[in-house]
């Protein structure tokens, strides 16, 4: 959010208060759930890192792109989800 929604856009880091760069809405994953999962949500929300909760939706954790793609060596998942990660979006870019 500070890269994108601060430095990206100019302003002076030093005189940006958190509320004003942070992300409106937090996309999240559970612990428990597949790397699969993770991939897609990812790629369909556009975004590198995914802030990863419990079961008491306490914040434990992130797991990256560089983490699925270590994850699931020879497999597709990560590459997937970092093409799409990487793909033009048409819509709002995202601050998550």
């Amino acid at each position: 959010d500070i890269t994108v929604g601060v430095v990206a856009e100019g302003r002076d880091i030093n005189e940006t208060r958190v509320g004003d760069a942070m992300s409106d809405e937090v996309i999240y994953c559970f612990e428990n759930d597949s790397i699969e999962d993770a991939a897609d949500i990812m790629g369909e929300r556009q975004i590198r890192r995914l802030p990863v909760l419990n079961s008491d939706k306490r914040f434990i954790g992130i797991i990256s792109l560089g983490d699925i793609s270590k994850a699931q060596a020879g497999r597709d998942c990560g590459g997937d989800a970092l093409s799409k990660v990487s793909e033009e979006s048409h819509r709002e870019p995202s601050r998550h």
